[in-house]
């Protein structure tokens, strides 16, 4: 057995992001970005095989510092380098294209993700990266600018607009989180509370989704944003008002996993429908 994973370079475990979830923190805002951009090139071709690679290579890289810290066996080293190889290779050839072509800039938006990342792999080492919100907003913050940089590509320089909708999109990513984390925390209660108790355990998942939803408001009514812009942090807002009056008490994480894939992904759709009316 061990003989067939060492010569198994195509581990799905060590290849692939396992917190599935993750996914659509990194695909929203880069899908957003892309659809409000005022063009496609090569360059967002380049751009999107970067972000892939970028994204990816969290996995093996993880998974040798993990080796390296004795949480898992030493017979993984061969792969872990083969997809870190890989990985960072087609990545470097795309930000080698993306210089060439003028936009040198973009690979200012990954200097943050260094840093995060640099602090996630401490975490790892002290066996303590599990069940931190805090790093996970942080995390969503930096996947969030993708949106900026697909947008970037598109304009042909860093326009401001680019910065909003990283913002936007950040704020919807840290409600997504925080609502997460309630909807997984009512997983172990015994028998559902009261209404009261209900609001009371859901109480910042509430005020995450409040601020943005009346935020994108008022700033809609001012002419600032779309007019309908404030239909998918609308979405959002009801999803966590239904999710905070029926806890999800003893629901399986992957069922609560699945709504916030699709309420995430009915989100993206319905913000690239409203930003473009």
């Amino acid at each position: 057995m061990q003989t067939r994973t060492a010569n198994n370079l195509f581990n799905r475990n060590i290849a692939l992001p396992q917190d599935h979830g993750s996914w659509v923190f990194l695909l929203s805002p880069l899908l957003i970005g892309l659809f409000a951009a005022p063009s496609w090139s090569l360059a967002t071709l380049l751009l999107i095989i970067a972000s892939l690679t970028g994204f990816l290579i969290r996995q093996p890289i993880t998974h040798l510092v993990k080796i390296y810290s004795n949480r898992r066996p030493k017979i993984d080293t061969k792969a872990s380098v083969f997809w870190v190889v890989l990985y960072s290779s087609i990545g470097f050839i795309c930000v080698l294209g993306l210089g060439y072509l003028g936009f040198s800039y973009i690979m200012l938006l990954a200097l943050p993700g260094v840093a995060v990342f640099t602090w996630y792999l401490i975490l790892v080492t002290r066996r303590n990266e599990r069940k931190q919100g805090g790093v996970e907003i942080v995390a969503s913050g930096v996947l969030a600018l993708s949106a900026p940089a697909a947008y970037w590509v598109g304009a042909g320089k860093p326009d401001p607009t680019g910065l909003v909708l990283f913002l936007l999109v950040w704020l919807q990513s840290a409600a997504s989180i925080v609502y997460a984390y309630v909807r997984l925390e009512q997983r172990h209660l015994k028998e559902i509370p009261g209404v009261a108790d209900r609001f009371k355990l859901g109480k910042r998942a509430l005020l995450y989704s409040s601020f943005n939803l009346f935020s994108v408001l008022i700033f809609s009514i001012t002419g600032i944003l779309p007019v309908l812009l404030p239909i998918p942090y609308l979405i959002q807002w009801i999803e966590v008002i239904w999710g905070t009056y029926y806890p999800a008490v003893q629901t399986k994480p992957v069922h609560i996993g699945l709504r916030q894939l699709v309420v995430s992904t009915i989100f993206t759709i319905t913000f690239i429908i409203t930003w473009n009316i």
